[in-house]
């Protein structure tokens, strides 16, 4: 979904609060603090989706096929899965692929998010062949596919909107845009109406039966009904096991009956203000702290320091995290939740995608391909990282300076312990580990380290430090 005026807007007023003494920062409307009931109702009474095993230690790419290569096509994309297989992903998230509107379109190409036709693929991109032969060959090669799904909106050219009921009408009986937009390029769909939303199921329905596809990325999952997403959960299941992530961080409950994952918006908020000196270490720690009882059991967000929107609409990660990009790489693989890395990232991309128009990824420097390697092969080789329950809790070990971040995850006999300067000072204090204390291997050297119950620390500016065992 592309950025809105209304969404920065919300966005500043959040992290305006956080400045003043909490710890949340939401990428789309103000969430209250939870009171103690309400934490301890959710831990003791909610419990996630099951989730399938493929997923438990997966890492999500994002690909935005437009912008990909020169070509922008499915067959120019597909001659990079080999590149991909070797960074080490697992599940590619293709950005909307449908045909999109002409009427209404903001610059010549349009946004992905105003989808003309659900079961039709963008000529630009090739053709309904050339999607399958990029699904079938991912498939042979291990990966996983899901697809951008938009439920809550269409172009203005759609079919659908020749359809008496199917989008949300004001008194004179025009069709209005999302209330409370500036989205002008599409039409609000009214979820009153049985038959459109047995259409949109109907659709779901058709890449997976058809094309095979893993799941869908739900744009603003939020402005969509619960109950129409877990009947999609329901059907969808009945073709083959799905992954379902929702683009929202408000509604919880998407988390209980319908979606694996959210969207990972607070850390996120977090990053962009630590690395401006806005925010601190203890502020990741607290949020940590609470993951258990905000959480359904199984349930995680999406951990991300890019992605589409970010990119385009806020900058990349060089201009809003600068000398603090690589810790907070690192500490979206290691928190809960399953990471995501966005087209070029792993090029060092470092420059503001065009939206409506091409504007292609530059592949002539990879170096930021060792790190994302790195940090792949730790999320796989290390069970206490893995995603949902699948991983090992979050717990934050005693620092003595706010500026540090230290926690460990375990499960079974693995254990993870992450140290990091979270600022751009030079720092010394200590860690204390307590029972934790032993025998571990600094990664990614493998160099044998021996941590002790108060393990002194002496880091520069933005250094990070994992330990496993």
């Amino acid at each position: 979904m592309k950025r809105t005026n209304y969404m920065l807007a919300w966005s500043l007023s959040i992290c305006l609060v956080s400045l003043a003494g909490l710890t949340g920062c939401s990428g789309s409307k103000p969430q209250a603090d939870q009171s103690p009931a309400v934490q301890k109702q959710q831990q003791g009474a909610k419990k996630g989706v099951t989730v399938p095993e493929w997923s438990n230690k997966a890492v999500m790419y994002e690909v935005n096929v437009r912008q990909y290569t020169k070509e922008g096509t499915f067959k120019a994309f597909e001659a990079h899965l080999p590149r991909l297989k070797e960074l080490g992903v697992d599940m590619l998230w293709l950005m909307p692929i449908h045909p999109i509107s002409e009427k209404n379109r903001i610059g010549s190409l349009g946004s992905y998010y105003a989808v003309q036709d659900y079961k039709k693929v963008n000529s630009e991109f090739g053709t309904a062949e050339d999607f399958r032969s990029l699904v079938e060959k991912a498939h042979e090669m291990g990966f996983k596919v899901i697809l951008d799904w938009v439920a809550n909106h269409t172009g203005w050219d759609h079919p659908w909107t020749e359809n008496p009921g199917w989008h949300t009408t004001d008194e004179t009986g025009k069709i209005v845009q999302p209330a409370g937009t500036n989205w002008a390029d599409v039409a609000d769909l009214n979820y009153e109406n049985s038959d459109m939303q047995a259409a949109m199921l109907d659709a779901m329905k058709y890449w997976v039966s058809e094309y095979g596809i893993d799941g869908y990325r739900c744009d603003y999952a939020g402005g969509v009904p619960k109950a129409f997403w877990e009947k999609v959960r329901t059907e969808l299941e009945e073709i083959k096991p799905v992954y379902l992530l929702a683009e929202d961080d408000q509604q919880i409950g998407l988390l209980t009956k319908a979606f694996h994952s959210n969207y990972g918006w607070q850390v996120y908020h977090m990053m962009n203000r630590i690395a401006k000196g806005l925010g601190n270490a203890e502020q990741i720690q607290k949020y940590g702290d609470r993951f258990e009882t905000t959480y359904p059991q199984g349930a995680y967000p999406l951990n991300f320091t890019s992605n589409h929107d970010e990119n385009s609409w806020v900058g990349t990660e060089f201009e809003r995290l600068k000398d603090a990009v690589k810790p907070m790489a690192a500490l979206s693989f290691t928190l809960p939740g399953m990471p995501l890395i966005y087209s070029g990232q792993e090029a060092g991309l470092n420059k503001r995608l065009a939206f409506f128009e091409k504007d292609e990824i530059s592949w002539d420097n990879l170096s930021m391909t060792p790190l994302y390697q790195d940090l792949i092969r730790l999320k796989h080789e290390n069970e206490a990282l893995w995603n949902g329950s699948a991983g090992g809790p979050f717990r934050s070990l005693g620092v003595g300076d706010k500026r540090i971040l230290a926690f460990e995850r375990t499960k079974g006999s693995n254990t993870v312990v992450v140290v990091m300067n979270l600022s751009g000072e030079a720092v010394k204090s200590s860690v204390s580990m307590a029972d934790m204390a032993g025998s571990y291997k600094l990664f990614p050297s493998q160099t044998a380290a021996e941590m002790q119950t108060e393990q002194p620390v002496d880091l520069k500016p933005w250094e990070y430090l994992i330990y496993t065992k």
